[in-house]
C-alpha cells in the first residue's frame, strides 16, 4: 500500500465526502485504496467476510462520471461502507454467519442498504457477524472468527464485530450494524470506534422477522462521532414497510454536532449491573467522563442498580429470537449450541413472563426518564472487560470475579438496551498494553444528537491512529 492510499484510509468519512465533492480525490482512488487495505489487513482480521470489489468500483466510477457532468453529489458519494451480514443486499450474499444461509443471496437490498446506497456510498462488502447475530464474540461456522485489530489474539466483540474491526483498520470509513443487547455498542468499545444504538423506530429495520420488536436496532458505527451523525442522516426516516418507524425529520437535524447545546449537569454511573468493573476500564471511564468538567459541565458520581432487570432483558431477549427465527425452527439442531440453547430458553417462556417483563420494561424507562430531567445524560463503562481471547465464547471472570452466567459480561451494554432511548459508545482511552475501552452515553427520548455531541466532546483527547502498521506487519511475517 502506498502512502498515498494509507493517508486516504484515515480520512474521516466527512472528509472523504468533501474532498470527492471538490475534485481532490476521486471516488475510484478511495475505493482502491480501501480495496488495498483490505488486502493488507484483513487476512489477519477477517473482518470483511464476503467483498463486492467489482461492482464497489463500477459504483466509484459512475460517481466521478456524475462529478465531471458537475451533478451535485448525495452526501456520502464515494464513502466505503461495511453492511453486517445479517443485512440484506440485492446480488450479493447474506449468509447470517450460519451454514443454514450460506448461500443465499436477496433480491432486494434491506431499506437501511438502499437508503445507504442513494446517499452515494459504495457498498464495499459485508462484515463478520456471529451466527445470526447471537454472541458477543464475531466467530461462526461459514467464515470463523473476526480478531481484534490492536491485538490479533483477542475478541473483536460482537456481533457487528466484523464492522468494528473494519472501521479500526481503514478497511470502510463507516459501518452499518444492528444491536439488541450491545452489538453496536461492545464491539466499537472492543475496536476503539464509535457506535450508536439510536432511538428504536428511528432507523426502520426492514425486512425484519420481528417487525414490532423494538429491543434490536440498526445504527451506524464509524472511527468519530460527527461521522456516526453524517451516517445517521442518511439511514433515518420514517418507512411505509418497517413496523416500528418514526416519520419525519432527524431530531436535531443540524448538520454539525457542535451546534448542539454543551451538556450541564450529567451523571456517571461506575457500574449498573453489579458484577464489577476491571479497574483500568473503571479508571479511563471516569477520567473521560471528568473531561466534561473542563466544558463547563457538572460531573456526579450516582449509585444505580439495575442488576434485577437483568431477568427482564433475558426474557424479552428469548422472545426477539423465537421470533427472529421461526422460519429455522424445524431445523434448530442445524444451529449451533448458543443458538439452540437461546430457542430452547425462549420457548419455555409463558405468556405471563413476557407481559411482567414488559410491565417492569416500562418501570425501568420511567425510572431512568426521572434520572434524565434532572441529568443532561448517564454515562457509564460499555464493557466490564477488555478484549478476551478470540479463542473464548466468552470471558470467564470480571475484574477477577467468576462469572455467575456466560451472559453477566455484556449486562453493562443490554440493560441499557431496554428503556428504548439512545446510546453512545466512545473511546475513553487506551490502556498500558494498547487496548481501547468504551464509555457509553445514554440521553433522552429522541435525543442521538445530543448523545453523539457529548461523545465528540469526550473522544478528541483519546484518537489514535488507525490499528493497521502492525497488522501489516503481522501478515509479512513481523513482529506487532
Amino acid at each position: 500500500m502506498t502512502r498515498m492510499e494509507s493517508d486516504i484510509c484515515a480520512l474521516s468519512a466527512g472528509t472523504m465526502a468533501a474532498s470527492i465533492r471538490r475534485g481532490e480525490l476521486s471516488a475510484v482512488e478511495v475505493t482502491l485504496a480501501a480495496l488495498a487495505r483490505v488486502e493488507a489487513c484483513n487476512p489477519v482480521v477477517n473482518a470483511i467476510c464476503t467483498l463486492d470489489a467489482d461492482r464497489a468500483l463500477a459504483r466509484a466510477r459512475d460517481i466521478d462520471r456524475l462529478r465531471q457532468l458537475s451533478k451535485v453529489l448525495p452526501p456520502l458519494a464515494g464513502v466505503p461502507v461495511g453492511i453486517k451480514d445479517i443485512t440484506a443486499t440485492a446480488g450479493l450474499r447474506t449468509t447470517c454467519g450460519s451454514p443454514l444461509c450460506r448461500d443465499w443471496v436477496p433480491e432486494r437490498d434491506a431499506e437501511v442498504v438502499a437508503r445507504l446506497r442513494s446517499a452515494g456510498a459504495i457498498i464495499l462488502g459485508k462484515t463478520n457477524t456471529p451466527e445470526f447475530a447471537a454472541g458477543a464474540n464475531t466467530v461462526n461456522p461459514v467464515f470463523g472468527a473476526t480478531r481484534n485489530p490492536w491485538n490479533p489474539d483477542l475478541s473483536a466483540g460482537g456481533s457487528t464485530g466484523g464492522g468494528a474491526a473494519a472501521l479500526a483498520t481503514g478497511m470502510i470509513a463507516l459501518a452499518q450494524g444492528t444491536d439488541l443487547g450491545g452489538s453496536l455498542r461492545n464491539p466499537a468499545a472492543f475496536c476503539g470506534v464509535v457506535g450508536l444504538r439510536p432511538t428504536p423506530g428511528l432507523v426502520p429495520s426492514e425486512p425484519n422477522p420481528a417487525p414490532w420488536d423494538s429491543l434490536q436496532v440498526d445504527g451506524p458505527m464509524a472511527r468519530n462521532a460527527a461521522d456516526v451523525w453524517l451516517a445517521l442522516q442518511a439511514m433515518a426516516g420514517g418507512s411505509r414497510r418497517a413496523g416500528v418507524s418514526i416519520p419525519g425529520a432527524l431530531p436535531g437535524q443540524s448538520q454539525l454536532l457542535s451546534q448542539q447545546p454543551h451538556p450541564r449537569r450529567v451523571a456517571y454511573i461506575a457500574d449498573i449491573a453489579g458484577f464489577g468493573i476491571d479497574p483500568q476500564i473503571a479508571r479511563l471511564c471516569r477520567a473521560a467522563a471528568e473531561r466534561l468538567a473542563d466544558r463547563g459541565c457538572k460531573v456526579e458520581e450516582i449509585q444505580l442498580d439495575l442488576a434485577p432487570e437483568i431477568a427482564t432483558f433475558l426474557t424479552l431477549r428469548g422472545q426477539v429470537i423465537v421470533s427472529q427465527l421461526l422460519p429455522w425452527l424445524d431445523r434448530r439442531e442445524e444451529l449451533g449450541p448458543n443458538l439452540q440453547n437461546n430457542l430452547k430458553s425462549g420457548l419455555a417462556l409463558s405468556s405471563r413472563d413476557i407481559a411482567e417483563a414488559q410491565h417492569r420494561r416500562q418501570a425501568l424507562r420511567d425510572r431512568l426518564l426521572t434520572l434524565l430531567d434532572e441529568f443532561d445524560a448517564l454515562l457509564t463503562p460499555t464493557t466490564p472487560v477488555l478484549p478476551f481471547p478470540v479463542a473464548e465464547n466468552y470471558p470467564t471472570h470480571i475484574a477477577g470475579k467468576p462469572m455467575t452466567s456466560y451472559i453477566d459480561w455484556v449486562a453493562q451494554t443490554f440493560l441499557w438496551s431496554l428503556p428504548g432511548f439512545p446510546v453512545a459508545s466512545v473511546p475513553a482511552g487506551f490502556t498500558e498494553a494498547g487496548l481501547p475501552v468504551g464509555l457509553q452515553i445514554m440521553t433522552g427520548p429522541w435525543q442521538d444528537a445530543r448523545a453523539l455531541a457529548i461523545a465528540g466532546l469526550i473522544e478528541a483527547n483519546t484518537t489514535r491512529p488507525l490499528a493497521s502498521r502492525h497488522l501489516i506487519n503481522l501478515k509479512r511475517g513481523g513482529k506487532a
